[in-house]
């Protein structure tokens, strides 16, 4: 089972820019990095969960890691957003690892994705244990 990886979408206004901004990467969207995750390889197969209003909303498949000239890393991403079943996630500072069974369930291609609830609501509803 691969290993995921969450990270705040801190300059996506909404998840359709989040999106939008995936998508304009032809071959694929790079992230930048300090440190090359200890665990990378255990990420092969995985996908980076993106986080929005303190909720996981979607995720990119990961292709990798690439050294840069300046010895930072850069975080190889698909450029496609997967939405996913919306779940709450409390925000953090860079990345961290989500375990395969931790993960949220992709949204089927029969559900329903358009009107749903805002993810900050989603967190008031999950501390209050009714979702």
């Amino acid at each position: 089972m691969p290993l995921h990886m969450t990270k705040i979408a801190y300059s996506a206004e909404s998840p359709a820019s989040l999106k939008a901004w995936l998508e304009s990467h032809a071959d694929e969207a790079l992230l930048t990095t300090r440190y090359l995750p200890k665990r990378h390889e255990e990420m092969t197969g995985g996908s980076l969960y993106w986080i929005f209003e303190h909720a996981l909303i979607g995720r990119s498949p990961l292709r990798g890691f690439a050294q840069r000239e300046d010895g930072r890393w850069h975080i190889r991403l698909s450029p496609l957003l997967i939405p996913v079943h919306t779940q709450p996630k409390r925000a953090h500072q860079g990345w961290r690892y989500l375990e395969e069974d931790e993960a949220p369930a992709d949204l089927g291609s029969d559900e329903f994705a358009g009107d749903v609830l805002p993810p900050r609501l989603i967190g008031e509803l999950a501390k209050l244990g009714l979702v």
